[in-house]
């Protein structure tokens, strides 16, 4: 069985260096340089439903620059399980979300970023600024929707718990042993 690839290739989105800035659909606070999404999925909400398929592949084709965006949002899915798994409740899961959106992260070209060979590097300091943007977008819309989506009352989902060890392609985001 192939992997589930991202549907918005065929929209032909605009790239930073070769990660696509697709259309969002806005339900927080931050604000970055996404355009607002007219319709009613988005690249997050497709990378949420493909999430639990995806996570078994250890090697994933990358057909267009809109595959790398939901690669990322796969691996910060995965980041955000491992904060879930011990919260008490939906104010809490939405604090985690939050801290983890807000933390420092790299981006492709950055000696720490785990996916340097599949993404460009930024050609200049705005195109970086851009990505960096982009990308805390992702992050807190991400956060915000699995919430949303994985709480059972006052506790997450066992079913999505139960892929918190898996690892998509053998990578995460996180340093090792975080």
């Amino acid at each position: 069985m192939p992997a589930y690839h991202s549907s918005f290739d065929k929209t032909n989105p605009r790239s930073i260096s070769n990660l696509a800035l697709l259309p969002l659909r806005i339900t927080t606070k931050c604000r970055g340089p996404a355009p607002p999404s007219q319709e009613g999925q988005d690249i997050i909400d497709e990378t949420i439903s493909f999430f639990r398929a995806n996570i078994f592949f250890r090697n994933y084709e990358i057909k267009s620059d809109s595959d790398r965006t939901l690669i990322y949002i796969t691996l910060y899915i995965s980041e955000c399980l491992k904060k879930l798994q011990r919260v008490t409740g939906k104010n809490q899961a939405q604090k985690e979300m939050y801290t983890l959106a807000v933390q420092p992260f790299d981006i492709p070209g950055d000696p720490g970023f785990p996916l340097n060979n599949m993404y460009v590097k930024p050609k200049n300091r705005q195109e970086a600024d851009q990505m960096k943007a982009y990308i805390s977008q992702l992050r807190h819309e991400t956060g915000f929707r699995l919430v949303e989506r994985i709480m059972d009352g006052d506790r997450v989902s066992k079913w999505w718990l139960c892929f918190v060890k898996r690892r998509f392609m053998e990578k995460s985001l996180s340093a090792p042993g975080m």
